[in-house]
């Protein structure tokens, strides 16, 4: 029987629901489904943006700005294809014009960003660990590099697929997908694990 790749249905899935709750809002100018996108995307994309403005003031004014014009332009949110990452490249976007405006180094390199990831990918009731081994591999995850770092949290805990990584921080999508095996290997020397048959670069399909 066919392996089902978790984190990409995941990630699929959750595609799918921001679509329909931009399609509701959208349409019929639906402010539960816009409360619902709110408060399935504020956290996450606040701390995005606070790793390239390191300032949680501006992370939080950032994202509401983002918000308000989500909703000043919702009759053309049906045409967006990648939801995910049109959320995260308008962040992205809105952090370099702000630092750009302050007359703050423009263009930051991913490898500056101050990236905290805030849980791990592992199930720990799968694979039986203890409070200790968790936390080395917490330690693990956050000696990476700075941009497998940033690569590895995008993929693992926001969900965005290898293509569109890529396209964020205007990269080779073999360049991802050699910082996750990279990211992978380490974690797993780190803690004896064997992990290279529980992750191989994502299939895009032909169609995508």
């Amino acid at each position: 029987m066919e392996s089902v790749d978790l984190p990409l249905l995941t990630s699929m899935l959750e595609n799918d629901h921001i679509k329909r709750l931009l399609t509701a809002v959208a349409l019929n100018n639906d402010q539960a489904a816009y409360k619902e996108l709110f408060l399935l995307l504020h956290s996450r994309l606040k701390q995005f943006t606070y790793s390239i403005l390191k300032s949680g003031e501006e992370a939080e004014e950032l994202v509401s700005d983002l918000f308000i014009r989500i909703w000043e332009k919702r009759d053309q949110l049906t045409t967006i294809e990648s939801p995910l990452l049109y959320f995260y490249a308008t962040a992205k976007n809105l952090a370099f014009n702000r630092i750009s405006k302050q007359k703050r180094q423009q263009n930051l390199a991913p490898e500056e960003w101050l990236v905290q990831l805030n849980s791990i990918y592992f199930d720990p009731e799968q694979l039986m660990m203890t409070e200790e081994m968790m936390r080395q591999i917490r330690q693990a995850v956050n000696d990476l590099p700075p941009r497998c770092r940033i690569i590895f949290k995008l993929v693992k805990e926001d969900g965005l697929k290898y293509r569109e990584v890529a396209e964020l921080l205007q990269l080779s999508v073999k360049t991802v997908e050699a910082q996750m095996a990279i990211a992978l290997r380490r974690i797993g020397k780190g803690m004896h694990l064997d992990i290279k048959a529980a992750e191989q670069p994502r299939q895009t399909p032909k169609n995508s």
